[in-house]
């Protein structure tokens, strides 16, 4: 995922709503979301490169996603796909809290992420790029957030505006169309207010819409994830962009 805007613990009942655009090179392949055959209990789209997924839930109601932290300058070639973070999860039964402690170790393993753990009852926020953030790894406070490619809430052009459409959205009791639309903007932001993260100006106005549309690069599918408090779990998926 490359971006995701969500509110947690904010509607009475349903303690998670998700919307989120997956932005990846048209060229990977890609399953849609469904439920899988080795792990009948999750629902997700699939990686078939790296065999992971970028988000997903289960049956009893677990929910996971990831973003890249986009650095450049730091990529690794000798590392484990980050889209394992999210699936060895929805496949496990740890908590939330154990899966973050574990994984603390052995974080450098990775290319930087952002990490969305949790269920109806807690959230965790985990990036192996935020140490020196007091939320890092610990359970999300309720509240409308944004999380793109750099830590939960920068104040990037898209991150900013698809919280306060977002959030305007659930106002209303908007419909899963509405939320579908908002996830299509192809707005670019202005150069002044773009984010530096060590790729040319010229990509990092393309890469600041919240849809992304590039030669061979853009946002492939859209999805909506709700958890209520009977732990039931629901992700509706639009696919986008295909190879």
């Amino acid at each position: 995922m490359c971006l995701i805007t969500f509110a947690w613990q904010v509607i009475p009942g349903r303690p998670l709503i998700a919307v989120a655009n997956r932005d990846e090179f048209l060229d990977r392949p890609t399953a849609a979301a469904g439920w899988w055959s080795d792990f009948p209990q999750v629902f997700a789209g699939r990686d078939l490169q790296g065999g992971g997924t970028w988000m997903g839930i289960t049956r009893d109601g677990r929910f996971a996603a990831i973003t890249n932290v986009r650095a450049p300058d730091e990529q690794r070639t000798d590392v484990r796909s980050r889209g394992e973070l999210v699936s060895d999860f929805l496949t496990g039964t740890i908590s939330s809290e154990e899966y973050v402690a574990r994984l603390a170790a052995q974080a450098d393993d990775y290319n930087g992420f952002n990490l969305l753990v949790g269920d109806c009852h807690q959230l965790r926020w985990f990036s192996n790029r935020a140490a020196d953030d007091a939320r890092n790894g610990q359970p999300i406070l309720p509240g409308i957030y944004g999380l793109s490619n750099a830590k939960l809430d920068s104040p990037w052009p898209k991150v900013v505006r698809s919280k306060a459409e977002f959030a305007s959205l659930l106002c209303q009791g908007a419909s899963d169309e509405a939320f579908f639309e908002m996830l299509t903007d192809t707005r670019l932001a202005t150069d002044c207010r773009l984010p530096k993260t060590g790729l040319s100006i010229e990509l990092e106005r393309a890469l600041s819409a919240v849809c992304i549309h590039t030669p061979g690069y853009g946002t492939r599918a859209s999805t909506i994830v709700r958890l209520d408090t009977a732990d039931n779990a629901s992700l509706n998926e639009r696919i986008i962009l295909q190879h």
